[in-house]
Parts: structure tokens; C-alpha cells; sequence
């Protein structure tokens, strides 16, 4: 078992020490809290043991698991790889790009393994379609929110709409050639709503939109490729799968066929694939445990969280022309 320890005790770092405590992959030492009074808290209130020292908790561990806010995740990180500890990153990676690439070099100099947050890499429909994109050449996502004012200190593009440009960014697999957005404030002080038209390089196209202000929650992400429609709801945990063949010369009472322009007929399918129920976030922290048992590629590297901080941050700098 790798011995944890959780810097941070939020709202996501309770998620975080339950179920560490439940997994047979770790051993949970403890959790260090900036906030004393909400540290000794969560500790009479659970029992896990609250160190009033991140360093110490460090020294004690394997493995640091980062659940504070964006601000300290790289202080965090690199008072831990420094110390030759393997790190989980709740999203984003970081606050700034040249954080980000400052912890990809800690991780090769000190031979450590590290993982991003990225959650929704894990949620049962997206895992459930991810090997069927295949070239897809548009994409369209909606992240819609009710307020909550937890997360208002960052613009929605690094509290919401990442989770969606991280998951685009592993099925499409080409650098991003061009960026247009907008975002407005509404509440906070940073934009609330956000809008994004990604161009790549192989010429798909993403169109995004975030919003934290919304009356209804909705996670929604569609893929257009071809001959194929793949949508995922990775609020419901639902997907929908539409795919077309060549249509066969004799065609049955209920075969669904359309006839293009050119005369080429095409037959439209259903696929339903297994969606496996799972805690995609106890599922990200075990599978950062294998990666490092096995000394393989975890699922979501720095580089990766790198990648969709870069394409956030770009966005963000969008708004303002």
C-alpha cells in the first residue's frame, strides 16, 4: 500500500480523504489544512489525523494528494517532488503556464510521477465511447451550472469549461491553430459565461460553452466524424451513438436509409455501448496508485494538464480582444 497524505479539506479534499481511507491501494497517514480551525475540525469530526505541518506530512508519505486552491498547487507540487514524493493535482494543473512547465521538469529531475484531476476522463459514458472518436472534425460541448459561489475566484474557463477542453484534447489528438471567445461577467468579478471556437490543425473544430449562472445543470459534449454521431452526457451518465453504412441492395420494412446528392446510399444504426457504473474519482486516485506500482503512464499526465491549462489560458487571454 502507498502511504497518502491530502493537503487540503474542502468541500473536494473530504471527498478526497474518505475515500482514500476506503481504497485498498493507500494507506491514508493524513491531511494538512492552511485553515487550523477547519483542520482540527474535519479530524474530531472524522478521525483522520491533522498534521499542523504540511512539511511533516510530506516526510510521512509517498504519495501528496493536492486538493487546495489553484493558487498553492505549485508550491505544493514542488516542495513534495523536491522531497521525491509522487503527486495527484486536482485540476487545473496550476495557476499559471510557467508553473505548470516548472512542475513538468521537477517530475523528470526527481524522478516522481504525477496526475491532474481531470475527472471526467474517467466518467463511465465518456469511457464507454472514447476508443469509438475517431477523427472527429466538429465537436460541440455545453457545461451549464447553478451558481454556487464556490470556484467564483477563478474564471469559469479554469473552474468548468476545462474538464471539457482536457477530454477534446485526448480524442482529437492535433495542436490547436486558432482560438475565438468570449466571456462575460455577470456575478463575479471573472467571466461566468464563456464561449469558445477552437480550430485545429487536422480542421475539426470545437465549439465550447461554460456557464455557472444557469437555471439548469447540463454536461453535454457531441461528436461529429464521419459517418458517425456520438453524444455523451456525462451528467447523466448517458450516450447516444448513431452510426451509418452502406446501405444493403434489399432493404428492410424498418431500416432506416438516406440517399445523398451523389445517389450513395447509407444505412443509419444504433450502437449501445456498456456503460460500467463506477466513483470516477476514487477510479483517477487508484488508477495514479497502478501507474506508480507499475511504473506506466498515468492516465492524465502533467503534460497533459499542461496542454489544457495552455488552451484555458489562451482562451481566457481571447476575452480581452
Amino acid at each position: 500500500m502507498l502511504r497518502v497524505g491530502v493537503l487540503g479539506a474542502g468541500h473536494l479534499g473530504k471527498i478526497h480523504l474518505r475515500l482514500l481511507k476506503e481504497s485498498p491501494k493507500y494507506e491514508l497517514i493524513g491531511f494538512y489544512d492552511a485553515d487550523d480551525i477547519n483542520g482540527k475540525k474535519v479530524a474530531d469530526e472524522f478521525g483522520y489525523a491533522y498534521f499542523e505541518n504540511m512539511n511533516d506530512l510530506i516526510d510521512a508519505v509517498d504519495v501528496i494528494d493536492i486538493v487546495t486552491p489553484t493558487l498553492s498547487h505549485y508550491d505544493c507540487a514542488k516542495k513534495a517532488m523536491e522531497k521525491g514524493k509522487h503527486v495527484f493535482l486536482e485540476k487545473p494543473i496550476t495557476n499559471t503556464l510557467a508553473e505548470a512547465e516548472e512542475l513538468l521538469s521537477l517530475e523528470k529531475k526527481y524522478n516522481v510521477k504525477g496526475q491532474v484531476g481531470h475527472v471526467e476522463r474517467f466518467n463511465p459514458a465518456f469511457k464507454a465511447v472514447k476508443d469509438g472518436i475517431k477523427n472527429p472534425m466538429f465537436i460541440e460541448t455545453h457545461r451549464l451550472a447553478e451558481f454556487n459561489p464556490r470556484g467564483t475566484d477563478v474564471p469559469v474557463v479554469l473552474d468548468l469549461m476545462i474538464h471539457d477542453i482536457d477530454a477534446i484534447l485526448s480524442v482529437v489528438g492535433s495542436e490547436v491553430t486558432q482560438i475565438n471567445a468570449s466571456g462575460v461577467s455577470v456575478i463575479s468579478n471573472s467571466p461566468d459565461i464563456a464561449n469558445a471556437r477552437l480550430q485545429f490543425e487536422n480542421g475539426c473544430v470545437a465549439n465550447l460553452t461554460a456557464s455557472r449562472i444557469s437555471l439548469k445543470n447540463m454536461r453535454k459534449s457531441r461528436f461529429f466524424q464521419k459517418d458517425a454521431y456520438i453524444s455523451v452526457d456525462f451528467l447523466e451518465k448517458k450516450v447516444e451513438v448513431v452510426k451509418m453504412k452502406d446501405a444493403p441492395e434489399t432493404v428492410g420494412d424498418f431500416d432506416m436509409v438516406l440517399q445523398n446528392a451523389e445517389g450513395e446510399k447509407k444505412q443509419i444504426y444504433f450502437e449501445n455501448p456498456e456503460i460500467l457504473s463506477n466513483n470516477a474519482i476514487l477510479e483517477e486516485l487508484e488508477t495514479f496508485a497502478d501507474a506508480i506500482y507499475n511504473d506506466t503512464v498515468p492516465v492524465v499526465t502533467l503534460k497533459q494538464g499542461t496542454a489544457a491549462l495552455k488552451v484555458a489560458l489562451e482562451i481566457i487571454e481571447s476575452f480581452k480582444k
